[in-house]
């Protein structure tokens, strides 16, 4: 039996009449449509209902599934202890799920919940609060799993996962995407305001009033950063347990008094729909933007890219002779290279993307080869392989990749921040032995202040010991596709 009903739901503490204490009455249109959710979800008799949350355990390379038979959890971090949870946990699903994920390979399964993670997460009691009312805890076993920081690809992987074994258990299942919207939507809001998070806010309700899911795939990561969402990966997971399934939708509400976007849509599975795989879709769709990508590549992105392909596949370290890149005696790559590359020397930065996400970023301020094309060499390979904040590139990933290369100009030192462009110039700040570098014309950073503060935490440093500021230009290449 497949799933027989999805919900995107938010979980603001204060809906709670015992935490919000009459404030609750400003999101009385939120508790009405929770209320009519958790009486769909009563009607729909599930026997387990999976919850997907942001606050539950969440990892960087894992999504973690809740272990073991049961859990409790109260509300008392938000004054209310009074508020309790004991729920039992759906172990045969949990085991299955376990069970595949080792079969496929996919990162994902009960070891990774931590003893601060056991209690339930208030992503899970808020639904709960409400689905409890309604439709008692002996009807049915719960299922809570965490997101994972990897690509949104990933994130609908698992919920496919999810679908298998619901299907081989044959259980009636609801699945609930618990996640606020954008936590930037107003100046006195908790969080300030951002311009991102109602243009997130109005996109994101769009795709899910229409059940749009292949959308929530082509959402840029960065972008969805700035809005300051918890959502987005959360409605993906649901999304790909819906893969393949037409769906009857129904979009109960959105509103944000409190700065925070509250978002309420239900999903009725009503049949298959092959047309609905969405990540298939997706998936080749990005492969002709990478064919399309590498033909518009130049010599510098070509050459980072055979660069860290040979390596990565063959643990091959290319060296500049005769005008070309040779991997071995027998191996080569790419064209002759041009005078530019072969006599010109300055710093650079090699950057890669997957999924629109960073996947590494090496560089040199200065030069420290006897060429341009050792130094794009030398930092590509660092790129892949040496970033502390990422495991090596595996080769499963290369196709995947999406390269550029800034070249950097001569440094020069600036008395102010003033003097500073965050679109035209890059920032080296220096204090001491300490120091950070920031490029210019990042997305999601858009003002000086931001660049300052980015490049000062990179360099251990505050801006209040003043440090010495530099400022440089850069010549990127990327191919926008």
């Amino acid at each position: 039996m497949p799933i027989v009903g999805a919900f995107m739901v938010p979980h603001p503490p204060i809906i709670m009449s015992e935490i919000g204490r009459g404030e609750e009455k400003k999101i009385q249109t939120t508790i009405d449509s929770y209320t009519a959710v958790a009486k769909k979800i009563a009607e729909l008799k599930p026997e387990v209902i999976i919850i997907s949350s942001p606050h539950a355990a969440m990892y960087s390379d894992y999504f973690a599934v809740s272990p073991g038979a049961s859990a409790h959890g109260d509300m008392g971090q938000f004054n209310a202890p009074d508020v309790q949870f004991d729920q039992t946990y759906d172990e045969t699903f949990t085991d299955e799920l376990n069970k595949l994920c080792v079969e496929t390979n996919f990162a994902a399964g009960t070891e990774g919940e931590k003893p601060k993670y056991k209690p339930l997460d208030h992503g899970t009691m808020v639904p709960l609060y409400f689905i409890n009312k309604f439709y008692s805890v002996k009807n049915y076993k719960l299922v809570r799993v965490g997101l994972s920081g990897q690509s949104f690809c990933k994130q609908y992987q698992f919920g496919q996962l999810i679908k298998q074994i619901v299907d081989k258990l044959n259980r009636r299942a609801v699945f609930v995407a618990s996640g606020d919207l954008s936590h930037v939507l107003k100046e006195d809001g908790p969080y300030g305001f951002k311009p991102q998070g109602p243009v997130y806010d109005k996109q994101i309700m769009s795709t899910m009033q229409n059940a749009d899911f292949g959308s929530l795939l082509e959402f840029d990561p960065e972008f969805c950063e700035e809005a300051a969402q918890c959502g987005h990966r959360s409605f993906i997971i649901m999304a790909g347990a819906l893969d393949g399934t037409a769906v009857k939708t129904k979009m109960l509400s959105y509103e944000g008094p409190f700065g925070v976007g509250y978002g309420i849509c239900w999903y009725i599975p009503n049949g298959k729909d092959e047309k609905r795989n969405f990540l298939e879709t997706y998936m080749d769709k990005a492969k002709n933007a990478l064919a399309e990508r590498k033909a518009k590549e130049d010599e510098y992105i070509k050459l980072a890219r055979a660069t860290i392909e040979e390596y990565t596949r063959y643990q091959r370290i290319p060296i500049v002779r005769g005008g070309c890149v040779i991997c071995d005696e027998e191996h080569f790559k790419g064209e002759h290279l041009s005078e530019v590359l072969l006599t010109k020397r300055a710093g650079t930065f090699v950057s890669l993307k997957k999924d629109g996400m960073l996947r590494g970023c090496i560089g040199t301020i200065c030069a420290t080869k006897d060429s341009l094309a050792e130094e794009i060499i030398h930092n590509a390979i660092s790129a892949c392989s040496q970033d502390p904040r990422f495991p090596p590139v595996a080769p499963d990933e290369l196709d995947d990749l999406v390269y550029s290369v800034d070249v950097l100009g001569p440094t020069e030192h600036i008395s102010s921040p003033k003097e500073l462009d965050v679109k035209k110039y890059g920032v080296i700040v220096t204090k001491g032995y300490r120091r950070g570098l920031l490029l210019p014309n990042l997305e999601g950073v858009d003002t000086v202040e931001e660049q300052l503060s980015i490049a000062c935490k990179k360099g251990d440093i505050e801006m209040e010991e003043n440090p010495e500021l530099e400022r440089f230009e850069v010549i990127r290449h990327q191919v926008t596709v």
